[in-house]
């Protein structure tokens, strides 16, 4: 399975963002799935993929050339897919990945788990999206959700593909069923 993993490109204050970035990222390769994420090592992204790839996994990097040569060429162990916009790096993991999780992170992160949850909505696709919950992160964000169905501006079945675990282990088994 090609798992796509959306997370921050910086290093956040809580120390346990990092050390379930490397869980996950480890977990995906022990499980036998290729990890797929947004292509720098910067922040949680090398986190994941460095984890990924020392648990000997496949990952691969799905980056804009916007970006500097340095950035892009910052995990030399990944398989390298250049794009030429954030909206192509964004459908080609959509086109590519089986399922997504999203661990903590800024607008980017919310971008993307926003793009996969109406492709599912509009019927593009139908692949689980799954929140790794570390802390209570989404947790305002499903509250909004919530809000959003309470208020008739969407339709439950139009997040049914959506998940949500605290770990990621649970999030794994939950994802692979």
């Amino acid at each position: 399975m090609h798992i796509a993993v959306f997370c921050a490109s910086r290093m956040g204050s809580n120390p346990k963002y990092q050390s379930t970035a490397q869980e996950l990222g480890q977990l995906v390769a022990l499980h036998g799935h290729t990890l797929v994420y947004g292509g720098s090592n910067l922040g949680y992204m090398g986190v994941v993929s460095t984890a990924a790839l020392d648990a000997g996994g496949r990952v691969i990097s799905i980056i804009p050339t916007i970006f500097s040569p340095e950035v892009i060429n910052s995990q030399p162990r990944a398989e390298t897919r250049l794009v030429t916009s954030m909206q192509e790096r964004k459908s080609q993991m959509i086109d590519l990945c089986d399922a997504f999780i999203a661990l903590p992170g800024g607008i980017g992160t919310l971008d993307e788990v926003f793009e996969v949850l109406m492709s599912n909505q509009l019927n593009l696709c139908n692949k689980p999206m799954a929140l790794l919950n570390i802390d209570g992160y989404f947790d305002p964000l499903l509250q909004q959700i919530d809000r959003m169905i309470a208020d008739g501006l969407l339709l439950p079945q139009s997040i049914r593909a959506l998940s949500v675990a605290s770990t990621p282990a649970s999030l794994l088994a939950e994802i692979e069923k």
